[in-house]
């Protein structure tokens, strides 16, 4: 079957959805109509009012979609007068591709290049043209791989594979609208659900179909090796963006800091990683497609690049920063355009790196601080007080609760790597020591000259009574005051958590309540006392809120303000969990209750290791 078959098969389809509405909310109407005929008792009104429900969510769902717009152009929109270059070669290659060039070139922050036509008349008309390249691409590739990524995009111009974008997204809207509303029970939801699934499969095989064209376009317009590099090229640029995501920025974001220059950043990277990412292209791509993937595996296109006929053209490997002059200054815009520090402080690299380093053993300590004041009795405590501990042989007392499978003796010696994180910070706030930026390797500590700085020494001397007070000489003698280390955070909050699971309509001290299941505590959330749509409702409030600011609205109950925790019944689960301060919570499962996913089997492990915590 042609691609401009199975496209249209695809609308044809679309089609078929809202037709499949339409019959349903017939069908009702006729069903509506005969029950009434034949009876006008309680019981028809019930069965009326289940119908009406029924069909309504899928209308409801139908008449969001046929409102809506596709979203306004994303990303940072370059002139021809900025990039003379690239326009150049862009519409060089438009015209070997023997297509219309784009209106528009818009800079985005994504390993990804994707073009956009805003058609009239179900893709009749031909409209405004744009071209989407991610910023990473152009810092990192070649100008023979850049070339080849602008001729597979090109290609999906030439083969008007976005003349019925317009019309795809709408359907699949529809689709997502109408089946976010249904419940699990709707009969009607399991007709459209149905259909989806098989619209998914046929839209699917169209857009590996359409990515497979536009290959041959990338191979043609810039050469083999060029298109297989690239292809081989992305998935590295892919994951050292990811890898600079997860472990250079998202903690610092999470902590009120921001680096002053992402993309900046991420040149820099990627250039002091040439060895792991070296390791990363010796991997073989993956070769295995499954029906319902949008775009075919990298290993399979790549076998379809090779059987293709050859065409060769003159290799180009300078960076593909060439075709955009200063980069670094379009990076700053962009970063400027897409995203929203809110009120986090803005600071340069090394800057921002050692804030965010301090601030996450900022927050280690406060844990062990609350702790420590907990079992002195006091509103907050220090490093001192914990000093104090280990001078009156109670430090095992405190470091029980960090190494709950030791005896007392083993977690006092255990806790001098905690031991060493809070000294570190003492010496930090002291202004002794700090922490250095490094592209190639975790940030490191180093001392007012310079050098390295290790602290463990002395953090084994500090949790032993009889060698406490030499430590304390050791931190005096090189500036340490170890009353600069003491609790920001006093009482415990979810900053930085994650959601591990979400129930809905437990009874929690007797309350009609949603529970939400974070990896640092439990949520506690008030409920309507109907448990319909549960999911649905957890679902909206994950998707619209952070859960620290739920914390912070809600009642938070905090891991470590559990003392123990007992299941008292395994379906419908019923539990208590004792508190500090001699509280406990009880907490009472529904039969009717809803779950995301396996909530409850992750409920049930979560009171199953408190417990086991506190014996």
């Amino acid at each position: 079957m042609s691609t401009a078959l199975r496209a249209a098969l695809s609308v044809a389809m679309l089609v078929g959805f809202y037709v499949l509405g339409l019959a349903q909310l017939a069908l009702v109407g006729w069903l509506l109509y005969e029950i009434w005929t034949h009876s006008q008792s309680a019981g028809a009104a019930k069965l009326s009012w289940l119908l009406l429900a029924a069909v309504g969510a899928v209308v409801a769902g139908l008449w969001q979609a046929l409102k809506s717009k596709p979203s306004e152009p994303h990303g940072l929109l370059i002139t021809p007068e900025q990039a003379p270059v690239l326009w150049a070669t862009v519409r060089e290659m438009s015209v070997e591709a023997g297509t219309r060039a784009p209106d528009e070139i818009r800079l985005v922050p994504e390993v990804n290049a994707a073009v956009s036509e805003d058609t009239r008349l179900l893709g009749l008309l031909a409209g405004r043209r744009r071209l989407y390249l991610g910023l990473p691409l152009l810092q990192t590739f070649t100008v023979d791989q850049m070339r080849s990524v602008l001729a597979h995009e090109l290609g999906h111009y030439s083969g008007s594979h976005t003349r019925l974008a317009a019309v795809a997204y709408r359907g699949r809207l529809a689709m997502f609208e109408t089946l976010s509303r249904v419940g699990k029970w709707n009969v009607f939801g399991w007709v459209f659900k149905g259909y989806g699934r098989l619209y998914l499969l046929a839209s699917n095989a169209v857009g590996r179909r359409q990515e497979l064209e536009a290959d041959e376009v990338s191979v043609r317009v810039a050469g083999l090796d060029a298109a297989v590099g690239s292809m081989r090229e992305i998935p590295v640029v892919d994951a050292a963006w990811d890898f600079y995501f997860g472990r250079y920025i998202a903690y610092g974001l999470e902590l009120g800091y921001a680096p002053d220059d992402v993309f900046g950043g991420f040149g820099q990277l990627y250039a002091s990683r040439s060895e792991e990412l070296a390791h990363l292209r010796d991997q073989e791509p993956d070769t295995e497609t499954s029906r319902w993937d949008t775009h075919p595996a990298i290993g399979e296109r790549i076998a379809a690049m090779r059987a293709l006929p050859p065409a060769r053209h003159a290799p180009d490997r300078r960076p593909a920063s060439v075709l955009l002059p200063n980069i670094a200054g379009a990076g700053i815009a962009l970063q400027r355009e897409v995203f929203d520090f809110g009120d986090r402080t803005v600071l340069p690299w090394d800057q921002f790196t050692a804030a965010s380093v301090t601030a996450t053993q900022q927050r280690r300590a406060d844990r062990i601080f609350r702790s420590t004041a907990r079992l002195l009795g006091v509103p907050e405590a220090g490093l001192a007080e914990i000093f104090q501990l280990v001078a009156a042989g109670r430090l095992g007392d405190l470091a029980a609760e960090f190494f709950p499978d030791a005896t007392r003796e083993e977690a006092a010696i255990a806790f001098a790597e905690p031991m060493d994180t809070l000294i570190t910070l003492a010496a930090v706030r002291s202004g002794v020591v700090g922490w250095q930026h490094s592209w190639t390797a975790p940030a490191r500590l180093i001392g007012r000259d310079g050098r390295p700085a290790d602290l463990e020494e002395i953090a084994r001397l500090a949790v032993a009574p009889e060698t406490v007070d030499t430590a304390r000489q050791h931190l005096a003698a090189i500036g340490v005051h170890v009353e600069a280390a003491r609790a920001v955070e006093t009482r415990a909050t979810a900053s930085g958590s994650d959601v591990i699971g979400a129930l809905a309509n437990l009874r929690v001290d007797d309350q009609e309540s949603d529970l939400i299941l974070l990896d640092r505590g439990f949520v506690v959330l008030p409920a309507p006392k109907g448990t319909d749509e549960g999911e649905k409702r957890l679902k909206e409030l994950l998707s619209n809120n952070d859960p620290a600011v739920l914390a912070q609205h809600y009642r938070f109950l905090p891991y470590e303000e559990v003392t123990g925790a007992r299941i008292t019944k395994n379906v419908p689960i019923q539990a208590e969990i004792d508190l500090h301060g001699g509280v406990t919570v009880h907490l009472k499962g529904r039969w009717t209750g809803e779950a995301l996913g396996k909530s409850q089997d992750t409920l049930e492990a979560v009171l199953k290791s408190l417990g086991e915590r506190a014996e």
